[in-house]
């Protein structure tokens, strides 16, 4: 299924600047245009960001929202976006206006329900349909902007575009266009944008043990102005059941005059020319299981988890074709987070696993520099900003600590809202999205 909308704007009011998400762009510094950031790496550059807050103070507004979701906000310039799934039916983007918190608007992208899948091992014709764990909902991947388009993806597979006025622009539907997704803990994947393009991924359950047709994984671009598909690759890997599932997110890496466009999953790491969709090179058998957290670029490395807990790898980037395991420069394999993806801050690597356990460990070497408990338990990924650490819980508890060889707890910060969505940053505040409420906080 695929329709552009009748109220296009004119192309020179739709045009834009390419944003390139590889390298951050000073002039868009106080921006956040997708998951993790404008460096796709969950650090902020932005200074005077708050130390200290609660409910009752420090709070510049707060914004009700209509439950839930779990996806990070979008932000540019006066404007943040963010979507919800609300009542199990209807699946939403809002603009709230960055100033005062208010609902600026609000469109009904499409419908959908997440079914529920009871924890265990999947079987049969049940693993040919995605359930959807307890922890989120269609509204998980987040949206992402260029300052003129926001796109928005959904669990169940609508895609479309919209101006900052609120008009769609064109929609579509990845499921519909390429077969039902039948990853087992629900899409979570959220789209990026590369000059003109749109691109997705979907990593998932390939069925091949099964009696049936192969379920596809691929990555697939659209036009960002009409929506057009422009290229699409397939990426089957040998992984079967879970083992294929992924839910990741694409990151840029610019390195020998090209960018190249980095995926995880699958038990596999390779690279794309995000331009033409031709693969470049891969790095087939990374065993763990199936990948939430995504890979992490610094020091002309790839850092990422080998998922489900596995070991914490640090990469030297191949050129073309397959690459050996000797690419593997170092790992580390103690109390690796699931869910929550690492942060670079300098030399040094910041984790916390899903049960709170954070870890510094040393980017060149991968020595472990130090080990505390935090309170609570982790989904959203950490964030860096001003030499801090601010590391998120799901009940609304932020622990900052230093970003230092030696572990300082500089603050514990409570709101009252459960949080799994990942911290957003612009202009000096820090941005939390809740279940209920999406929250300014500022100095």
């Amino acid at each position: 299924m695929f329709r552009i909308l009748p109220r296009l704007l004119p192309l020179a009011c739709i045009l834009t600047i390419g944003l390139l998400v590889c390298a951050c762009d000073p002039l868009q510094a106080d921006n956040w245009p997708e998951w993790r950031g404008p460096e796709q790496n969950s650090i902020s550059r932005e200074t005077g960001l708050p130390v200290s807050w609660s409910e009752a103070a420090g709070v510049a507004w707060k914004c009700k929202l209509p439950e839930w979701g779990t996806s990070t906000p979008a932000i540019w310039d006066d404007a943040i976006f963010l979507t919800s799934h609300v009542d199990d039916k209807r699946l939403v983007l809002l603009r709230v206006d960055k100033t005062t918190g208010k609902i600026q608007w609000s469109r009904r992208v499409g419908t959908g329900s997440a079914p529920r899948m009871p924890l265990g091992q999947k079987s049969g014709e049940v693993r040919r349909h995605q359930k959807f764990h307890k922890t989120h909902n269609l509204a998980t991947p987040s949206p992402a902007t260029d300052g003129q388009i926001v796109i928005v993806h959904f669990g169940n597979g609508d895609l479309a575009a919209y101006d900052f006025q609120g008009n769609q622009l064109w929609n579509r539907n990845l499921q519909t266009d390429y077969g039902q997704y039948t990853i087992w803990w629900g899409h979570a994947n959220s789209p990026v944008l590369y000059e003109n393009l749109v691109i997705s991924v979907c990593m998932q359950d390939s069925c091949k043990d099964l009696p049936g047709e192969v379920s596809p994984s691929y990555v697939v671009a659209h036009d960002k102005r009409t929506g057009q598909v422009r290229w699409k690759t397939s990426r089957m890997t040998d992984s079967i059941a879970e083992h294929c599932d992924s839910y990741t997110t694409p990151i840029f890496f610019r390195r020998d005059g090209r960018t190249e466009m980095l995926v995880m999953g699958g038990e596999m790491l390779d690279a794309y020319d995000p331009a033409s969709g031709r693969r470049l090179w891969y790095l087939p058998g990374l065993l763990g299981n199936r990948v939430i957290t995504g890979p992490t670029v610094a020091h002309g490395m790839v850092y990422t988890t080998r998922g489900m807990r596995g070991p914490f790898l640090a990469i030297n980037p191949g050129s073309e074709g397959k690459r050996p395991r000797t690419d593997i420069d170092w790992k580390y394999d103690q109390g690796t987070p699931d869910s929550p993806t690492p942060v670079i801050w300098g030399e040094l690597v910041f984790l916390v696993s899903d049960r709170g356990i954070a870890r510094c460990l040393d980017a060149l070497t991968g020595r472990l520099l130090w080990k505390e408990r935090l309170r609570g338990n982790y989904r959203a990924s950490p964030l860096a900003a001003e030499s801090r650490i601010y590391f998120l819980n799901m009940k609304g508890l932020v622990t900052v600590v230093a970003a230092s060889p030696r572990f300082e707890r500089l603050a514990e910060n409570q709101l009252d809202d459960d949080t799994i969505a990942s911290p957003a940053t612009s202009d000096g505040n820090l941005y939390i999205r809740g279940h209920k409420w999406l929250y300014c906080l500022a100095r």
